[in-house]
């Protein structure tokens, strides 16, 4: 229970230490990148042009992060939303020697462990992707409509804790917002108040 405690303290103490150099705007493109992925595949967001793209900021070590994962409501969502027009990346950009840093096998078993379903999980320990975007949190997500242009940015709900109790209960705004995209309508709720443990840049 301490060390749990010691966690969430830790996990608190940093919300927002980071120096995020830019922020990615609402209405305007998506911020490009390139990088492989854990499982070496190459990942470049200007190839995904025509899909829904959906980024995931992660750190397992995150109480808000098991929170989603634990209950299984991360997994729940990306599940529910697969299809072969949206790519789901999960996105660890914890550096190296700081809380949450994993090698690509170490995040590749914490995947299969959770039975979680991203298309593809990256790391980005020199903080090169999560900067350009401005994440703050794990979770901090962000929906690129197809045309690449960013349409929500934000928590991946509106219960902001890490507690699991209301979690079914909750509204998930990437659910909301792809939806809405399927629906070929205007993103009703484009950004909210991202919630979780600091990005440990």
């Amino acid at each position: 229970m301490r060390k749990y405690a010691l966690t969430l303290l830790l996990c608190f103490g940093l919300f927002g230490a980071q120096d995020a150099h830019a922020e990615a705007k609402i209405g305007e493109a998506a911020p490009a990148f390139e990088t492989t992925d854990t499982h070496g595949a190459p990942v470049k967001l200007s190839e995904l042009s025509g899909k829904i793209v959906v980024l995931e900021w992660t750190n397992h070590g995150c109480p808000f992060v098991v929170k989603q994962y634990e209950s299984g409501n991360m997994q729940k969502v990306q599940k529910s939303l697969a299809g072969d027009d949206l790519v789901w990346i999960s996105v660890v950009s914890s550096a190296e020697g700081k809380q949450g840093y994993v090698s690509a096998e170490e995040a590749n078993k914490i995947t299969a462990d959770n039975n979680a379903a991203p298309t593809h999980k990256v790391l980005d320990t020199s903080g090169e992707i999560g900067h350009a975007y401005g994440a703050m949190t794990t979770p901090h997500m962000y929906v690129i409509d197809k045309k690449g242009t960013l349409v929500y940015k934000g928590a991946i709900d509106d219960h902001d804790t890490w507690r699991e109790k209301g979690l079914d209960e909750a509204t998930n705004y990437v659910v909301q917002a792809v939806s809405e995209l399927r629906a070929e309508k205007a993103v009703s709720m484009s950004e909210t108040k991202p919630y979780g443990c600091g990005v440990k840049y």
